[in-house]
């Protein structure tokens, strides 16, 4: 009897982790339209510059070297902005530079600000779309062009690497700055999931966001756990190469899509993620070991924790016989008594919902009943 459970998505039983303070939600959307599981911890807030030496700095340049085109990116920016040129004595200089660039308004309520300010922008998008302003840019061509980019808080995923990637010369206008977030309780809760084998993925759109997840586990003295997650089973899934540094600087392996957007991230995860997933013939079935979920023969089986633990542990060695002394060490938290190895495999039988999929050896342990015709190809060890 072949009856078929939920259809499932390229990303259905895996778990991403969202780092992301801004357009998280949007993230978290795309992913979970794939048929991902969430696990959502802004690693950053955005306050106000208390010290204003870097915005003063970047002021300073675009007044002395004018750029081609300034990008502003939010009202309350770029009005911050000109008031600390006012306070610096430099706000006539700033808005008679701006008003010689091609000035760019992400959206309506910057270009009431740049209005306000008494400047025309030259252009901006229907949408309050950054992407629309980077299209805008790219498709004219940005070789050689110096660009000032008024920011707000997380840097936007990918837009100053296309911008470097297509031949610009990038000034960057912090007004605010990035800290970590007031509540850690939910970071935290991403760093136990990760060390604890609940997430595939981690995605990160900014490199502070980064940075500041590494930051948190070395505070906890978790960072050396942290890295071998990564190393081994956690993938470390970047918007681009800006946003990667800081992981690769601590030595954990990254991948990042042609395209340094959201939605090519997202098809990035759809497609590596299952292609890490192991893939073996059983008892005439296919089945696919996936994060927390198994498809047999197509069909998304959801499977508890301590099953999965099991399952992984049988997988190793597909075909051998592992002993419940060596099943009851990879059960999390188990104890010393192997009456757990049990109740474990049952439950992960019925979740499996084909039962000879898992043989008993009597007095030795458990099998995957592997098919002899491809059991050579795994006999080594696989």
């Amino acid at each position: 009897m072949h009856h078929h459970g939920q259809p499932h998505g390229p990303l259905a039983g895996f778990t991403v982790g969202v780092t992301a303070a801004r357009r998280a939600d949007e993230l978290g959307a795309l992913l979970q339209r794939r048929g991902a599981s969430v696990l959502h911890a802004p690693a950053l807030r955005i306050v106000p510059l208390a010290d204003d030496a870097e915005l003063l700095a970047a002021t300073r340049e675009i007044i002395d070297r004018r750029p081609d085109v300034v990008v502003a990116t939010t009202a309350i920016g770029f009005r911050g902005w000109v008031e600390a040129a006012d306070g610096w004595g430099v706000g006539d200089a700033l808005l008679g530079r701006l008003g010689e660039v091609r000035l760019l308004a992400r959206g309506p309520k910057v270009k009431g600000a740049i209005r306000a300010a008494g400047l025309v922008e030259q252009w901006s998008p229907a949408s309050e779309s950054m992407a629309e302003v980077l299209d805008l840019l790219l498709d004219e061509g940005v070789a050689g062009l110096r660009i000032a980019l008024q920011m707000h808080g997380e840097p936007l995923p990918g837009f100053v690497e296309s911008l470097r990637a297509g031949g610009a010369d990038v000034v960057l206008v912090p007004v605010y700055r990035w800290m970590a977030p007031e509540d850690l309780g939910p970071l935290d809760r991403l760093l136990d999931a990760t060390l604890g084998g609940a997430l595939d993925a981690v995605s990160f759109t900014s490199a502070p966001a980064a940075a500041s997840l590494l930051a948190r586990a070395e505070h906890r003295g978790l960072l050396d756990a942290l890295l071998r997650a990564f190393d081994h089973r956690v993938l470390a899934a970047c918007v681009g190469p800006v946003t990667a540094l800081p992981l690769q600087a601590a030595g954990v392996d990254t991948v990042q899509p042609e395209r340094f957007r959201l939605g090519p991230l997202v098809q990035l995860l759809g497609t590596e993620l299952p292609s890490r997933a192991r893939s073996l013939p059983v008892a005439g079935h296919r089945i696919e070991i996936r994060g927390h979920a198994v498809l047999v023969d197509e069909v998304l089986r959801p499977v508890p924790p301590a099953g999965m633990a099991l399952l992984r542990a049988l997988a190793r060695r597909p075909g051998w016989v592992v002993s419940r002394a060596e099943l009851l060490r990879a059960l999390p938290g188990s104890g010393k008594d192997e009456h757990a190895v049990e109740t474990a495999m049952a439950r992960l039988r019925t979740a499996l919902g084909t039962p000879k999929l898992i043989q008993t050896v009597v007095k030795r342990g458990y099998r995957l009943a592997l098919d002899p015709a491809a059991g050579s190809k795994y006999a080594d060890g696989g």
